[in-house]
C-alpha cells in the first residue's frame, strides 16, 4: 500500500513539479534548524519514507505552508535536489568502480604472465603506472563517495523535520469546524456585571482553594497550590477519568516524567515550535555526564507512553494496544500568551490522564472491482473522542467538539479534534470558549521516527509501521477551574460537586468557606 494512500491531495509526480524542480535556485538551508541536541547512538534509528517525499515534493511543500510550517517549506525541493545529485555521483562511482575493476584484471593478467613477483624483479613501467591509477581512482571513489554520504545524511535531516500530512477531514487554513455541542450553555442570558467575580481565581481564592501567591515564592508564575478540598478534587478527577477508560478495556500505566530529548522529538516535540516558542524543559547535565544522551521534562505522558515500545516488534494478534497513564505534564511556554494566562488555564506543570494506542495500518481493501477503506487509527480516534465526552458530559460542562484546522496541528498529527468547555470567566476572550481535551492521529510518523514495527503475518511485507493515537482524557487544572466557575453559587459562597464526582469525594456535595 502507497503510504497516506487514503489521503484526498493528488500525491504523484505532476509536470507542474518536474518544472518548477528545473527552475528551482540553489539554496543552502540549515541543517535540523529546531534540533538542540545530537542524536545518540542508543536513539532508535529512524525509516522516513524519503522515496514518497521525492516523488511529491509540491504535496510536502504545500502542506508545511498551510500548516504554518515556513521554515520547512523549501526542505521537500531540497530532498529532490539532493537526490538528483545523490544519482549522478551514484553514477560517476559505477563508472569509476568499473574502470578500478579493469585495471585490477590487467595487474592479475601481468602477474600470471610474468614471473616478476615470484622472481623478485622490479615492477615494469606498465604496472608501477597501473598501481598510480589504481590508487588515484580509489581515493577520487573516497571523496565522492564521502559526498554521498553528506547528501543522505542532508536528505534524511530534512525529512525528519517535515511535519505530518495533513488528512483529508483536516480543514486548510485556521478555522476550525464545529462538530457538535456537549450539555446545554449554563447562562441562557449571561451578565457582563459579574464576571471576573465567576473567575476561578476568584472563587478558589474566597475558598481557600487555591494559592498562587505562595507558589509565586516558590516555584515563580505559572505555577499553583492546590489545596484543601482542591487537592481532593484533583484526585477525583484522575480516579473518575481512569474508571471510564478502563471499563473500555484501557490498560493502566503509570510512566515517567522525564525522557531522552530524542524520544521528545521523535514524537514531534521540539525544543521549540514553528512560531520559535519554547515548548520544553531540557535538563541540565554535570560535567561528568555531558557525554550522556541530553532529557527533558515531558509536556505530555504521550512522549514517555509512545516511547515504551521504542525499537520493538509489534504483533498482529496484539493490536490494538490501548494504555492510559497519568502522569505530571510540563510546557515552558506557559506564560507566553498575555493576560488569559492567569490563573489555572495555562500553568507550566499539572496533572494528566493520557490515552495512547497502536493500531494497524489504514488500508484499502479489494474485492473484486470493489475497493473498500478500512480506517483502523479512525476507529481509535473516535474511541477515545467518545470517552472525552463521555467524561465531560459526566461532569455537566457545556463544551463545543471541533476539528482542527491544519494550521493548529502539531508536526506528528495528521488530523485532531480538540473540545471546549465554556468559561464564564474567559467570556471576553475567545466568546468564554477554552480548550480542555484533544485527540490526534499520528498515522507512522511516530512509529517510524521510534523505530516500533509491526510484523505481518501474510501479505506482501513482512514488517509495516503501525499508526499511533492519542488523546487526552482530562486535563486537571482547566476542567477543575472550569467546575468551580459552573458550580460557584454566590448566595451560599459554595461550589456544587458534580455527581460524577461525589463517589470519590467521600460523598461530599458542596465544597463551602473555610472557618
Amino acid at each position: 500500500m502507497r503510504p497516506n494512500a487514503l489521503y484526498s491531495r493528488d500525491q504523484f509526480v505532476c509536470l507542474k513539479c518536474v518544472l518548477r524542480l528545473r527552475s528551482y535556485p540553489k539554496i543552502s538551508l540549515p541543517l535540523r534548524s529546531f534540533r538542540k541536541y545530537s542524536r545518540p547512538s542508543i536513539a532508535p534509528k529512524p525509516a522516513i519514507d524519503i522515496k514518497h517525499i521525492r516523488q511529491n515534493p509540491g504535496l510536502y511543500s504545500q502542506n508545511c505552508i498551510d500548516r504554518n510550517y515556513k521554515h520547512q517549506k523549501d526542505y521537500p525541493w531540497r530532498i529532490l535536489q539532493d537526490f538528483e545529485a545523490w544519482q549522478g555521483f551514484q553514477k560517476d562511482t559505477r563508472e569509476l568502480r568499473q574502470r578500478n575493476n579493469d585495471i585490477r584484471r590487467k595487474l592479475a593478467n601481468i602477474a600470471l604472465t610474468s614471473g616478476d613477483d615470484q622472481d623478485g624483479h622490479a615492477d615494469s613501467p606498465e604496472k608501477t603506472e597501473l598501481y598510480a591509477a589504481a590508487k588515484q581512482l580509489k581515493d577520487h571513489i573516497s571523496q565522492i563517495e564521502s559526498k554521498e554520504s553528506m547528501l543522505q545524511d542532508e536528505m534524511q535531516s530534512l525529512a525528519l523535520d517535515l511535519p505530518n500530512l495533513s488528512s483529508r477531514f483536516t480543514p486548510t487554513g485556521d478555522q476550525a469546524d464545529l462538530v457538535e455541542y456537549i450539555n446545554e450553555h449554563p447562562e441562557s442570558a449571561p451578565s457582563s456585571s459579574d464576571w471576573i467575580w465567576r473567575s476561578h481565581v476568584h472563587i478558589g481564592s474566597e475558598l481557600q482553594l487555591l494559592d498562587f501567591a505562595a507558589a509565586a515564592n516558590t516555584s515563580g508564575w505559572g505555577w499553583y497550590f492546590l489545596v484543601n478540598e482542591a487537592a481532593l478534587l484533583e484526585q477525583a478527577l484522575i480516579q473518575y477519568a481512569l474508571s471510564i477508560a478502563m471499563k473500555r478495556g484501557w490498560r493502566l500505566v503509570s510512566p515517567p516524567s522525564i525522557t531522552y530529548s530524542h524520544i521528545a522529538a521523535a514524537c514531534g516535540f521540539q525544543p521549540r515550535d514553528q512560531n520559535d516558542e519554547q515548548q520544553i524543559y531540557t535538563l541540565a547535565q554535570a560535567t561528568k555526564d555531558a557525554g550522556k544522551p541530553s532529557l527533558c521534562l515531558s509536556g505530555t505522558a504521550e512522549i514517555p507512553l509512545a516511547g515504551m515500545k521504542a525499537d520493538q516488534v509489534l504483533e498482529e494478534v496484539d493490536l490494538p494496544i490501548k494504555v492510559i497513564g497519568m502522569s505530571r505534564c510540563y510546557r515552558a511556554e506557559a506564560g507566553a500568551r498575555g493576560v488569559d494566562t492567569k490563573g489555572l488555564y495555562r500553568v507550566h506543570e499539572f496533572t494528566k490522564v493520557e490515552m495512547f494506542a497502536w493500531t494497524f495500518p489504514d488500508e484499502i481493501m479489494t474485492e473484486g472491482l470493489q475497493e473498500s477503506e478500512v480506517l483502523h487509527s479512525t476507529a481509535m480516534f473516535e474511541e477515545m473522542v467518545a470517552i472525552q465526552k463521555e467524561i465531560l458530559q459526566g461532569l455537566g460542562l457545556h463544551c463545543r467538539v471541533l476539528e482542527m484546522p491544519s494550521a493548529d496541528l502539531g508536526a506528528s498529527a495528521t488530523r485532531k479534534r480538540d473540545i471546549e468547555a465554556f468559561f464564564p470567566s474567559r467570556r471576553e476572550k475567545d466568546e468564554g470558549w477554552g480548550e480542555v481535551t484533544s485527540a490526534s492521529i499520528c498515522t507512522d510518523y511516530q512509529s517510524r521516527r521510534l523505530a516500533t514495527k509491526l510484523r505481518r503475518s501474510k501479505g506482501p511485507v513482512k514488517y509495516d509501521w503501525p499508526h499511533t493515537v492519542n488523546g487526552t482524557a482530562l486535563a486537571v487544572p482547566r476542567v477543575l477551574a472550569a467546575i468551580l466557575e459552573y458550580g460557584w453559587d454566590e448566595q451560599t459562597a459554595s461550589v456544587a460537586v458534580p455527581k460524577a464526582l461525589q463517589p470519590y469525594m467521600g460523598g461530599m456535595e458542596a465544597i463551602r468557606r473555610h472557618g
